[in-house]
């Protein structure tokens, strides 16, 4: 059986990605999300939290390392077969430090892109094995992305 980690920042970006409970109901899984001030949705077997981030904090630079090294401890304690993302930037650890260990990332562009890419978006279409937009419109930014429709 496949282990999967599901990843995705607090607020929205988990809404989106606890949508696909379904799959995570039937495997092994995680919940990869931020510690912060939004309600949790738990929907795995298993939570972990990483580091709340904010790009435009004077400390990003120490808190991003900080977040990388989060993000190896539990991918050396978890060990995930598959990343499945819906961002944001607290989620691009992980998805960088499993690619390079050989495991498969599917990251899904958010709902609420519909003519404009996402900066986590940008960064993970380079990083992950299978890019899913959820509009067309999308696909002008995305050429090589699969259009999968909204997961709502």
């Amino acid at each position: 059986m496949k282990k999967y980690c599901f990843a995705a920042s607090m607020g929205g970006h988990l809404e989106e990605i606890a949508c696909l409970k379904e799959i995570a109901k039937d495997n092994d899984s995680f919940l990869l999300t931020e510690k912060g001030g939004f309600q949790e949705i738990s929907f795995c077997n298993k939570t972990r939290h990483v580091l709340q981030i904010n790009r435009k904090e004077k400390t990003f630079p120490i808190k991003f390392i900080m977040l990388f090294a989060q993000s190896l401890k539990i991918m050396l304690e978890e060990k995930p077969d598959c990343i499945i993302s819906t961002g944001a930037l607290a989620t691009f650890p992980i998805c960088v430090l499993g690619k390079l260990m050989g495991k498969k990332v599917i990251y899904i562009e958010s709902f609420a892109r519909v003519d404009e890419p996402s900066l986590t978006g940008k960064l993970m279409y380079h990083v992950a094995d299978l890019f899913i937009v959820q509009w067309k419109e999308m696909m002008e930014f995305y050429p090589n992305a699969v259009y999968g429709g909204g997961i709502f």
